[in-house]
């Protein structure tokens, strides 16, 4: 089955969802909405992958981990290989930087070291297994765009000898169309959550990308679209983000969704 949206970032195996995850899914499957379950260290990781695989359909995983979400977790590749045989992993992530909260460490520049071992170290997996990336970036300043600089620079060094293997998708995409544009240089896409339906902050992004370099995504149980703020987020709500980038686009929503579907059936290389 043809999904008919594609959230290409959920967290549906987050505790927030224990009491009707189930119900989540069938309204998913209801819907024809296909979604990747995000780990963001290795026992999130471990749900995601056994969430995909028992669930199967639609759902994908993508197993990592996340920048800051636990300063003392690392990636412990030999746990990671285990999940990484499932054919329902379609990426590795979310990884990458994070300097939105180095004030709170007492020494920031071996933060920022720990972060890129980290990163690179899932770089390099993700290479020797041909996967795609989902990379989590967040600046310590938007106007700066110090994290992106620094991804852009690790990622662009990688791509001189990965070449197309190189891959992936800026999840929650919030800077600028000119970064943007570096990163589809690299052969990477960018992806927009419900942020979108009540804030005009990233419309110039939103409506200048080129529409095969975009995707949806809700990045729930957080930031719902409008009309349902206020409310935990699910992947079915990822129709909403879909129907506001068509709208700031100017363009035909079935055009939109339509591709939006297939560029995230293709980076993910998913044959549904």
């Amino acid at each position: 089955m043809v999904p008919r949206f594609f959230d290409i970032h959920a967290h549906v195996n987050d505790a927030r969802f224990d009491e009707d995850r189930n119900d989540v899914l069938a309204r998913m499957r209801e819907r024809g909405v296909f979604a990747i379950m995000v780990g963001t260290d290795y026992k999130s990781s471990q749900e995601a992958t056994t969430m995909a695989s028992f669930v199967g359909g639609g759902v994908y995983a993508s197993i990592g981990v996340h920048p800051i979400d636990d300063r003392n977790e690392k990636f412990r590749e030999l746990l990671f290989v285990d999940l990484v045989l499932s054919p329902r992993v379609v990426l590795v992530g979310e990884c990458g930087l994070d300097y939105s909260r180095l004030g709170d460490v007492s020494d920031v520049a071996a933060g920022k070291t720990r972060q890129r071992e980290l990163f690179e170290a899932q770089i390099d997996f993700a290479l020797a297994r041909n996967l795609p990336l989902m990379l989590h970036v967040r600046d310590s300043d938007k106007a700066i765009a110090d994290a992106h600089q620094d991804i852009l620079e690790i990622l662009s060094e990688k791509k001189k000898m990965a070449g197309k293997r190189l891959r992936g998708n800026v999840h929650f995409f919030s800077q600028t169309i000119n970064i943007a544009r570096e990163y589809f240089e690299l052969d990477f896409t960018i992806s927009f959550t419900g942020v979108i339906t009540f804030s005009n902050e990233y419309d110039e992004a939103v409506r200048l990308a080129p529409l095969d370099k975009i995707m949806s995504e809700t990045d729930c149980p957080y930031v719902s679209p409008v009309p349902y703020r206020g409310k935990r987020n699910e992947p079915i709500y990822v129709e909403e983000v879909v129907k506001k980038i068509a709208e700031i686009r100017g363009e035909d929503f079935e055009t939109v969704r339509i591709a939006l579907v297939q560029n995230a059936l293709r980076t993910f290389n998913i044959t549904p």
